[in-house]
């Protein structure tokens, strides 16, 4: 086993853009890239034969709370990890829950230890926590892991993303804890990615930025963009982001996935290597 590497190939002369090569014990993953989403499990509509020889999908994505709710922790444990249960044996990264924290606003309440939720299957009460989040997300056996965040919706005001903030830097705080006191599972590494949070404030997204960056992870994943704020918004606030963040790690971007946006992200302002499509 191995922690996730990163080699810098080649940077744009043009722009910020750049190519390079992740990899994971599950293999070699050629950046910048389109990450598919395998929600529960698979990618809808699309075949692992397409997926690996038509769609060359080097990494896909699986979400932890669906995961979680269905087919289930113990499930997918058992059946030796989610490489094992969906017959995938290329890198996969799991979402931490985090988006679900927002994109389910009504049906939870966010707390200093977690966030109570309702299923949107039977409306049963769950708790996620930093700590049983890692938990969650070691059984699945992703490659690589997300940190537990909150994900301010758009508008919201200052007062509020600040104090958002702090509660991700204080939630990756015990989620690297956490880590450290549970083994790898599965026989390959598992690899933290915290995220820079701030919403659409360039002072807080420079105060995420560099608490993320002074973490030491091995990549790092900017998130609560795409949610309802204007391209240029969200341009400035990754431009702001990758003046920060470690020119010699990974990036990750999260949630943006129209042609256009992953573009000008990837050419005219920063050096992502990750780009992901959630809807």
């Amino acid at each position: 086993m191995a922690a996730l590497q990163f080699e810098l190939a080649a940077e744009s002369q043009q722009g910020a853009s750049r190519a390079g090569t992740i990899t994971t014990d599950h293999g070699v993953i050629q950046t910048p890239i389109f990450m598919p989403v395998g929600t529960i499990g698979t990618v809808k509509a699309v075949t692992q034969q397409q997926l690996k020889q038509d769609i060359n999908a080097k990494i896909i994505l699986g979400n932890t709370y669906h995961l979680y709710l269905r087919p289930g922790s113990e499930v997918l444990e058992a059946a030796g990890g989610l490489h094992k249960f969906m017959g995938w044996d290329r890198p996969i990264l799991t979402d931490s829950g985090g988006y679900q924290v927002f994109s389910l606003a009504n049906n939870r309440k966010i707390k200093p230890e977690g966030v109570v939720f309702q299923s949107h299957i039977d409306s049963s009460k769950h708790f996620f926590s930093p700590e049983n989040v890692m938990d969650i997300q070691r059984n699945i056996g992703a490659d690589i892991i997300m940190a537990f965040d909150e994900c301010p919706p758009i508008p919201s005001t200052y007062e509020y993303v600040s104090k958002s903030m702090d509660l991700t830097h204080t939630w990756l705080d015990r989620c690297f804890n956490r880590l450290a006191e549970t083994p790898d599972l599965y026989g390959h590494t598992q690899n933290l990615f915290p995220i820079v949070q701030g919403s659409t404030y360039k002072d807080l997204r420079r105060q995420s930025a560099e608490y993320i960056a002074n973490a030491g992870a091995q990549a790092n994943a900017i998130g609560g963009l795409s949610v309802g704020e204007p391209a240029e918004e969200m341009y400035a606030m990754t431009e702001v982001v990758c003046e920060i963040l470690p020119e010699d790690k990974p990036r990750y971007l999260m949630g943006v996935g129209t042609p256009i946006n992953i573009l000008e992200n990837i050419y005219q302002n920063l050096t992502f290597i990750f780009v992901i499509q959630i809807h």
